[in-house]
Formats: C-alpha cells, structure tokens, sequence
C-alpha cells in the first residue's frame, strides 16, 4: 500500500491544487482521501486500488467545494472578505525534472502556468474529466466509474472541456 500512495501522490496533489488553488487545502484532501482509501480499502485487491483512490479523490474534491461554496456564501451574508487568489503558484514552485537552459525554463514555466490557469476556470466537472482522461490516462468507462457518470457524460463533459481550453489558450499556443 505504501508504494501505491507513494506512486500516486504528486499526481493527486497537483490534482488537488489544480481543483483548489491552495496548496494547504490540496494537502489535507490527498491526505483524506489516502486515509480513506488504507482505511477502507487496504484489504481489497492491488488492482483496485488506482480507481478506488480516483474514485476517493474526486469525491473528496468534489466534498470541498461544496464546503467551499457553503463558507464563502456565509462571508458574504456576513460580511468577510472574499477569497483571493493565491499569488504563489504552485506551478512555478515545482522543480523542472531535466534541467534545460533558462530560456527553455521559462518558456516552460510561463507556459504551465497559463495552462494550469486555463484548466482552473473550466467548470469542475469538465476539469475533473480532462484531468483524468490527460492526465491520469483513464479511458471513458474507467472515467465513468471514477466520477460516478455516465459515459456519455464523460464525453460531453470532456469535449466541452477541450473546446474551451482551445478557445481559452488559442493565444498562446
């Protein structure tokens, strides 16, 4: 079980910050849904495991906003301040695995940082499936089963998620 966590954590964390833009808030959900999946789920099989933690990931995730939602909805009423962005991003604060020139380096960078602010602004049930189709390589059922949708909601919810990041980095690349 170890090595599994151990295999999965980066990317679930990225995940998380992608989804919270708060790099405290993404720790606590790897670390929740790592706990859940040990908990719960540490006597079934080591195939199971990957979309099992996907499965806890995207639940926990999902749990968060509307936790989120809840709070800054309250702030308003209330009065409080609204949330600002966090300037640091995580993005720019994860180290280059190879070490290319610095122009490459920032090239790289600048670019990352605009794609991680384009998935942000995709609706979370679009970003949660481009993130696992991409990312996570999942295919349409795995997804599916992942998220708790339909197939065909999969593929609606990651063509829409294509189109915008296309529309939204057109620009850029």
């Amino acid at each position: 079980m170890d090595q599994f966590l151990a295999t999965v954590e980066q990317r679930a964390f990225r995940m998380a910050v992608i989804a919270t833009r708060d790099r405290d808030e993404a720790l606590d959900i790897v670390q929740d849904a790592m706990l859940k999946l040990v908990r719960k789920y540490a006597e079934r099989a080591v195939e199971e495991w990957g979309p099992l933690f996907t499965r806890i990931m995207q639940s926990t995730i999902l749990d968060w906003h509307r936790r989120h939602k809840v709070r800054h909805r309250w702030r308003v009423i209330l009065g409080g301040n609204r949330d600002d962005d966090d300037p640091d991003d995580p993005l720019e604060q994860q180290a280059v695995a190879m070490e290319p020139t610095p122009d490459v380096q920032l090239q790289y960078s600048n670019s990352m940082v605009v794609l991680d602010r384009a998935i942000s602004q995709l609706p979370l049930r679009q970003q949660q499936t481009f993130l696992l189709r991409q990312w996570e390589g999942l295919d349409v059922a795995q997804t599916a089963i992942a998220m708790d949708i339909s197939e065909g909601s999969v593929k609606t919810h990651y063509s829409r998620a294509v189109q915008a990041l296309r529309q939204l980095l057109e620009d850029h690349w």
